[in-house]
């Protein structure tokens, strides 16, 4: 879920200009942007369930091919965007000795923070989205076991233990399942405040051991 919140910054932390990406990946994800544009805007409109792929694909000025290309499922229309490596890169560049939950704060909440407002606006649909849609809901799981293996891969690396450490693939089902229920619980509490202070409240829980 945090994928669906970050977007990538513009240098690195070492404040050097991170390479752009290249013509034909420009023309990529002005396309992805393009058919999620849509797919909200039709969303809004006239609900989820009742807007077929092949008008999300009329709406963007793109085939239904094109649309599963991009987007397997159109669940995947909410759940997926450019910048799914930017929790993966982030991480990698804390510092190896920062306790990894530090690491998640420091790179969720600077991404969240830089989000413009569009995306922003974005972010509460997607949230409503898997809040109110079963289909939508049960694909994020599918996502997240995918989040939680890359995860654990970079928790792997950081330690020296090996990929398949039960301790690893609790630490990381745990982080993520926490960034997950701190914007959940932001949507579906009116979206009172900002979603980092979500992001916080939830990750202290995990620092604290677990304690009411």
């Amino acid at each position: 879920m945090l994928r669906m919140a970050v977007r990538s910054s513009a240098t690195t932390p070492t404040g050097t200009p991170q390479p752009q990406p290249g013509r034909r990946e420009r023309k990529k994800i002005q396309t992805r942007q393009a058919i999620r544009r849509a797919a909200y805007r039709l969303f809004e409109e006239q609900g989820y369930d009742t807007t077929p792929v092949d008008q999300i694909a009329a709406a963007a000025d793109v085939s239904p091919s094109t649309v599963f290309r991009y987007f397997p499922a159109k669940e995947d229309i909410v759940l997926t965007d450019e910048y799914d490596a930017v929790l993966e890169n982030g991480i990698r560049a804390r510092p190896a000795d920062e306790p990894v939950i530090e690491s998640v704060r420091q790179v969720s909440v600077e991404a969240l923070r830089a989000m413009s407002a569009e995306e922003r606006g974005e972010l509460v649909q997607r949230v409503r989205l898997i809040h109110e849609v079963p289909a939508v809901r049960g694909r994020t799981a599918e996502h997240t076991a995918r989040d939680a293996a890359m995860l654990t891969a970079v928790l792997a690396e950081r330690s020296g233990r090996p990929a398949d450490d039960l301790q690893l693939r609790v630490i990381s089902a745990a982080i993520l399942a926490a960034l997950q229920e701190a914007l959940l619980h932001w949507g579906e509490s009116g979206r009172t405040g900002v979603p980092e202070e979500s992001v916080h409240r939830a990750l202290e829980v995990l620092e604290r051991g677990l304690t009411l």
